[in-house]
C-alpha cells in the first residue's frame, strides 16, 4: 500500500519509474514467499531484473544466494550492502491484493521489503557509475530467520572477500515513513535456541509420586530456576532475557510421564552474558534433576550474536540523511532492540551498521514485526533505496575506514 505522499527528495537522477517497479516487485514477492534455503523462486526473480537491467549476477551462494558487483569509474574500497529474501512460517491474514499466496508462510518480517529495496540500490548505483568511487557489492542472502541462518553461509562462499565494510537496514513499523532510526554500538541482541528432556527412569502413577521421578515436578523446578539467572549471574544493567515458549510432555491425567521436554530462546546484548548463561542453563537443569533423580538433556542452537553498529559508518547514514533531509528525519533509538538479526555474523569480519527504516503511516501499516497482519506503506520504498545508495556512494568518497 502506498499514501502516495513525496516524503523524501529522491532528486533528478532517480528514474521515474524506479517507484513502480519496486513496488511492483515487493508484491510479487510478498504474494510469493519461501522458507529460508528454498528461495529458488525469490533468487530467480532477483536475478531476472537485475539482467534485465544488465548487471551480471553471480552466484548462487549459500544455495539460493546472489550478489552484484557495481564498479564504479574511481578508485575505492569494496563496500557491501546485504538484503535478506526468505519469509516466515506464518499465515498471512491480511485482505489485500497482493496477500500471501501459499498458505502458512508470509513476509511478515519485511523482507521482501529489504529485497526491493536492494534491487533499486543496485540499479541507482549502476546509473551513478561515473561518481561512484571503489566497488559496491549488493548481495542477497536466503534463511536469515532460521538456526543455522544464511550469514555464515555466504560468508563461507567468499561473499565478504575484498569487502572492508557492510550496510543493512531493516523496516520498523514503529517509525513513520521519512524517518530513519540510527544507533551506535550494540542494536539487536543475540539468540540462541535451547532444549531440555527432563527425564525419569519410567512413567509413575500419580497417586503414588514418591514411588517415581515426578517429571513434571522436576522441570517446573528447573524452569524456575532459569528465570532467576538473569540479573543473578550477569549484570542488572546488561539486557537478557531468557523465554521458555515451549512444553511437551505426558497424555494420561494420571500418569506421571517418563520425559518432559521444553525450550525457548536466551537473548543477550553482552555476548560475554550469552556464554556465561548458556553454561549456567546446562548446569542448573542437570543438577536440579539428578538432586531428585532425574537427568536432564540440555541441548543449544546458538543462533546470531549482537549487532554492533561502527559509529563511523552510522555517522556517515547521519550526513548523508543531513545532505539530503531536515534533521526530523532522523530517530535516535534509545535503547537496542531484543530481536535477533543474523547481519550480526558479517559484522564479527568487518564494521558495519544496520539501520532501520520507518514504514508506518496508519494503523493498517503499524502491526509489529512477524504479525499475521504486518504491512508497509511502500512510499518507503524509493526514499529508503536512494538513502542508502548515496550512503554508499559517500563511504567510498569520504574514505569512512581511512
Amino acid at each position: 500500500m502506498s499514501n502516495g505522499e513525496a516524503l523524501f527528495d529522491t532528486g533528478e537522477d532517480v528514474p521515474q519509474d524506479l517507484t513502480r517497479l519496486l513496488i511492483a516487485t515487493r508484491r510479487r514477492l510478498h504474494m510469493n514467499p519461501e522458507l529460508g534455503l528454498m528461495e529458488k523462486e525469490t533468487s530467480g526473480l532477483i536475478r531476472e531484473i537485475l539482467e534485465m537491467h544488465g548487471l551480471r549476477v553471480r552466484g548462487p551462494l549459500a544455495g539460493t544466494g546472489l550478489y552484484v558487483d557495481i564498479v564504479g569509474a574511481l578508485p575505492g574500497p569494496r563496500v557491501g550492502y546485504r538484503a535478506d529474501i526468505d519469509a516466515l512460517p506464518i499465515q498471512d491474514a491480511k485482505q489485500v491484493s497482493y496477500a500471501s499466496q501459499r498458505p502458512g508462510i508470509a513476509h511478515l518480517c519485511g523482507h521482501d521489503v529489504h529485497t526491493a529495496i536492494a534491487i533499486g540500490i543496485a540499479l541507482l548505483l549502476n546509473r551513478w557509475r561515473a561518481r561512484l568511487h571503489g566497488t559496491v557489492r549488493v548481495f542477497f542472502q536466503p534463511n536469515e530467520e532460521g538456526i543455522p541462518s544464511g550469514a555464515p553461509l555466504m560468508i563461507r562462499d567468499g561473499v565478504l572477500e575484498g569487502v572492508e565494510a557492510a550496510y543493512a537496514v531493516h523496516v520498523d513499523p514503529t517509525l513513520r515513513v521519512g524517518v530513519f532510526g540510527l544507533a551506535d554500538g550494540a542494536v539487536t541482541a543475540s539468540a540462541d535456541r535451547f532444549r531440555i528432556i527432563v527425564r525419569g527412569p519410567s512413567t509413575g502413577h500419580s497417586a503414588r509420586p514418591h514411588q517415581a521421578v515426578d517429571t513434571v515436578w522436576l522441570s517446573t523446578l528447573v524452569m524456575n530456576a532459569l528465570y532467576q539467572l538473569v540479573g543473578r549471574l550477569t549484570d542488572a544493567r546488561n539486557s537478557a532475557v531468557l523465554a521458555i515458549c515451549r512444553i511437551h510432555g505426558g497424555e494420561a491425567y494420571n500418569v506421571i510421564p517418563a520425559s518432559i521436554e521444553f525450550g525457548g530462546t536466551l537473548r543477550c546484548i553482552v555476548n560475554e552474558d550469552r556464554e556465561l548463561l548458556r553454561q549456567h542453563i546446562a548446569t542448573t537443569a542437570s543438577r536440579i534433576a539428578a538432586l531428585y533423580g532425574g537427568k536432564a538433556d540440555v541441548d543449544f542452537d546458538v543462533g546470531s550474536p549482537s549487532v554492533y553498529n561502527d559509529p563511523r559508518l552510522v555517522e556517515n547514514v547521519r550526513h548523508t540523511l543531513l545532505d539530503t533531509l531536515k534533521e526530523e528525519a532522523i530517530f535516535n533509538i534509545p535503547l537496542p532492540s531484543m530481536g535477533a538479526e543474523d547481519f550480526a555474523h558479517y559484522l564479527e569480519h568487518v564494521p558495519g551498521a544496520l539501520i532501520r527504516v520507518g514504514t508506518a503511516s496508519g494503523p493498517d501499516t503499524s502491526h509489529p514485526l512477524h504479525d499475521s497482519s504486518f504491512d508497509v506503506d511502500e512510499s518507503a520504498l524509493v526514499p529508503a533505496a536512494t538513502l542508502m545508495a548515496r550512503v554508499l556512494c559517500n563511504h567510498g568518497t569520504r574514505r569512512i575506514l581511512s
